[in-house]
């Protein structure tokens, strides 16, 4: 379906991925269309472990480490951090003023907190330390990124599939165009545990589980815009008992029409079949330009949704392409996609 009101514009991307910290490494890696290098995870009570792609450490030390609120979060609220500054980096002081809104979107949370907590409960319930367990509740990643953007006036935490980042985008089109806020971003985040990786491995072998952030901050002003923006997003399509994986993924399609000449399809295809067989399907006559983001960085659920928005606007922004889809058909849930479409960046915009 088409977005109600003005068009939603893409002011800002930010991403932390396996293969850097910044959005032009992001590109790169996807650019060269080979899966990064897989590094093994001790599995306690293992011999065998675990494949995971995990974040290599930043080139320098972030300066966002040293605020306060920082000391002992968790990695997953790093990624999320240097990903959502990198995204509003380009807003003025003037649209920060104004109000910006923060939704940061999750499916396993802050699980290494959590392990570490329950490890220290079992051990010993009278010494386990209070001081971890703030940081095992799902909205601490969201107040870490608030405090580190200024407090911003709203900041909803969204809990979910991969799909769950583009109905960010549309809570976010409602907030900008009820004029709550004057810019918002949406972030997802994953953090590396073996717990993650082992049910990831339970749903298929050849998985290889991934972390990282991915951030797209969004306005209502085209002097803001990079040269993208949202022209669609789909109601999710549900998965049930009596509904398959596949009619959902291709109820989704169906909403997006017709396809533009040359319009680019990001994808959630990976490196395991079994995972995506039913995307596959359901976009298996597809013959235009194509990015397959998780079979280079590796299934990074919340996050590896988000390189996908990030990947398909920086491409449309750059002039690549008019016009991208991106399709997420989640593990379980539904099927859910939008459309990006090329819009005036910033300075041109505010000329005409």
């Amino acid at each position: 379906m088409e977005l109600n009101g003005p068009k939603l514009y893409i002011s800002g991307l930010g991403a932390v991925s396996p293969a850097g910290w910044t959005v032009p490494a992001l590109l790169q890696a996807l650019g060269l269309q080979q899966p990064l290098p897989a590094q093994p995870l001790n599995r306690p009570g293992w011999g065998q472990s675990l494949k995971v792609c995990a974040v290599p450490p930043p080139p320098e030390r972030p300066a966002f480490l040293s605020h306060p609120r920082l000391r002992r979060a968790s990695p997953l609220t790093h990624y999320a951090a240097a990903a959502t500054l990198e995204a509003v980096a380009g807003l003025s002081s003037e649209v920060r003023q104004c109000g910006l809104g923060l939704i940061f979107c999750l499916q396993t949370g802050p699980v290494q907190y959590a392990a570490r907590f329950l490890h220290e409960v079992i051990q010993d319930p009278a010494t386990a330390s209070p001081l971890l367990f703030p940081e095992t509740v799902f909205s601490a990643p969201a107040s870490h990124v608030a405090a580190l953007l200024g407090q911003p006036p709203l900041v909803h935490t969204l809990l979910g599939d991969p799909g769950v980042l583009l109905k960010g985008v549309a809570m976010a089109a409602g907030w900008l165009a009820a004029g709550r806020v004057s810019a918002c971003v949406v972030v997802g985040a994953e953090e590396l545990n073996w717990v993650q990786a082992d049910a990831i491995r339970h749903f298929n072998r050849a998985a290889v589980f991934s972390a990282g952030a991915a951030a797209v901050c969004l306005s209502l002003n085209p002097a803001c815009s990079i040269g993208a923006a949202f022209a669609a997003i789909t109601d999710p399509e549900r998965v049930t008992a009596k509904r398959r994986q596949r009619d959902a993924a291709v109820a989704m399609r169906r909403q997006l029409g017709q396809a533009a000449p040359g319009e680019l399809l990001c994808d959630g295809l990976g490196a395991a079949p079994r995972l995506c067989k039913a995307e596959a399907d359901a976009w298996q006559d597809w013959a235009g330009p194509r990015l397959s983001p998780k079979g280079v960085l590796g299934e990074g659920l919340v996050a590896a949704g988000g390189w996908q928005i990030v990947a398909a606007a920086a491409k449309v922004a750059a002039g690549e392409y008019e016009s991208a889809i991106i399709s997420l058909v989640t593990c379980a849930q539904e099927a859910i996609g939008a459309r990006l479409v090329r819009s005036v960046a910033g300075r041109q915009a505010s000329a005409k």
